[in-house]
């Protein structure tokens, strides 16, 4: 079965995770959820509230990583997804995950991306020139690292596939999950 990387860390976002997880399980792929230490990871739930100008974050599930960054061999994966919430402000400075990052960027295998999970592949160097979606809050994140902003619920750009929320799963999780095929398929 082809195996498919999901990164997360403390504060990733619950829905941004979950959603994607079981789309893969469903599309016949194994997630394999990497973090930076292999552990239980407590998910929060994100919503701007009405009335609110910020987001308001509580406790969502907790998601047990199977692997390490650094002991991820990217080679054996198909692609990977980089999940929204807090978590990848924190992790994106692990050597082990830019290392891995570069690799689905250079390899052009592919790649999936929502709210926060931007931060990862623009610290790892990977967005200059590329049209990515991601919460508006990030747009910044985006455009200092030489990438686009395109505030939209599906973007695609070659390999790489993002969204802004987990509002927009439903848009761009289906052309991810067609090119992990294309890629298992070898077209």
């Amino acid at each position: 079965m082809a195996k498919v990387l999901i990164i997360v860390g403390d504060a990733s976002e619950t829905v941004d995770t979950l959603y994607p997880y079981y789309r893969l399980i469903e599309g016949g792929f194994q997630p394999v959820v990497a973090g930076p230490e292999v552990h239980r990871y407590q998910m929060v739930m994100h919503e701007v509230k009405p009335g609110w100008t910020i987001t308001k974050e509580w406790e969502g599930y907790t998601i047990q990583s199977d692997i390490a960054f650094r002991d991820v061999k990217p080679e054996e994966y198909l692609g990977i997804f980089f999940s929204g919430g807090r978590a990848p402000e924190y992790i994106r400075y692990d050597e082990a995950l830019v290392r891995l990052t570069r690799h689905f960027f250079e390899t052009n295998k592919p790649i999936a991306c929502v709210c926060h999970g931007v931060e990862i592949p623009a610290y790892a160097g990977c967005v200059q020139g590329r049209r990515m979606a991601t919460v508006p809050k990030c747009q910044f994140d985006l455009e200092v690292c030489g990438g686009i902003f395109v505030n939209e619920a599906c973007v695609i750009d070659g390999n790489l596939v993002s969204g802004r929320t987990y509002h927009d799963h439903g848009h761009y999780i289906g052309p991810w999950i067609e090119m992990l095929n294309k890629a298992r398929e070898g077209v």
